[in-house]
């Protein structure tokens, strides 16, 4: 039996839209009543889950959020942080000299806001503030403190371009940190040992729930660690072909309630 499922939002638990559908919404709540833990895994910062926390009804006192790809596990209800790990000052100049020698856009986080350094703002990174309702501001190299905490860093451009400025990022660059290409815009860079399958491992572990007792769901280049590491991993129909490769089971696309087809199918048996 399954006792924690983690789920992706953008693709996966969320339509086109960027709505949770009916169907997928009375599958949760039939297994959040069997007594299994629903986790939203995601690469949204905090700010762009709790509206979708709160209509799910997942802030009890033994509910848990996956943010910024792994970079930090929460409980939803006492804010009580069970992993973080940030990238500092050093990465952030680092990166974003990278970012101008490959003439490439680049957008960062703190726990507040979305941070730009571009005069001319990429389209990009306003479809990223509205996306996910967090704030975001203009600032200086200059202005950034020097005990920043930065879960993570994004390279941002269309897709050809961005495909291009990858190929050509150093080795040791891609050596020292985790890089994950959540959509085709979007490649995003974290601290070396995060992941969404080494946050679900630390929470699963906390819990006490068995690998096996993990089921995962995704459909982005992102969500491939935790579809590796989890008892069942689940792709979308809308999935990318190296997480379909991956999975255990593949299920609807996200405009065809796959979370709840595969709930269904697996779980409410």
């Amino acid at each position: 039996m399954y006792k924690l499922i983690a789920i992706d939002m953008d693709g996966t638990l969320l339509n086109d839209q960027h709505e949770v559908t009916d169907e997928v919404r009375s599958a949760l709540d039939e297994a959040r009543d069997r007594g299994v833990k629903i986790v939203l895994c995601t690469g949204r910062p905090l700010a762009g889950v709790r509206r979708y926390l709160k209509d799910l009804r997942l802030e009890d006192e033994e509910d848990y959020v996956i943010a910024y790809n792994g970079a930090i596990v929460q409980n939803t209800n006492t804010d009580e942080v069970v992993f973080k790990q940030s990238l500092g000052y050093d990465d952030f100049r680092s990166l974003h000299e990278l970012s101008l020698t490959l003439d490439t856009p680049m957008h960062f986080f703190d726990a507040e806001y979305l941070y730009t350094t571009n005069k001319l703002i990429s389209p990009y990174t306003v479809h990223e503030a509205f996306l996910t309702k967090i704030p975001f501001r203009y600032t200086t190299v200059e202005e950034v403190p020097a005990d920043i905490a930065i879960p993570k860093v994004m390279y941002i451009d269309e897709q050809e371009r961005l495909d291009r400025t990858i190929a050509a990022i150093p080795a040791e660059i891609n050596d020292k940190y985790m890089m994950v290409k959540s959509a085709p815009f979007y490649l995003e860079i974290l601290h070396r040992d995060v992941s969404k399958g080494n946050a679900v491992k630390r929470l699963s572990e906390k819990l006490g729930i068995k690998r096996e007792e993990v089921m995962t769901i995704g459909d982005n280049g992102n969500d491939l660690s935790m579809i590796q590491f989890a008892g069942c991993g689940v792709a979308m129909e809308n999935a990318i072909p190296m997480v379909k490769e991956a999975a255990d089971y593949h299920t609807k696309s996200n405009n065809e309630h796959g979370v709840a087809h595969v709930i269904r199918e697996l779980v409410l048996v």
